[in-house]
């Protein structure tokens, strides 16, 4: 496995415990300071986005079923996908 340097350790931390990706956490983590001030609302963890908000991500990402799911639902399976 390639050596791979985290800039923002702290930062990668705090998105691997809110349920990011290890992948995800690291983009963001390595982010310039003008890719991370564009991240800062994704960062607070789903618990605190809208139901809205989760739907459009799990429209992003193609969640199936995502009409019919709860705020709950819309979670675990953006966690899960």
């Amino acid at each position: 496995m390639p050596n791979v340097q985290i800039k923002n350790e702290n930062q990668y931390q705090t998105l691997i415990e809110i349920g990011y990706s290890k992948e995800k956490a690291a983009r963001i983590a390595n982010m310039d300071d003008a890719g991370e001030s564009e991240k800062a609302e994704n960062a607070k963890p789903y618990e605190e986005w809208t139901r809205e908000e989760l739907y459009q991500q799990a429209r992003k990402v193609g969640v199936e079923g995502r009409s019919y799911m709860n705020k709950r639902n819309l979670i675990k399976s953006l966690r899960n996908n």
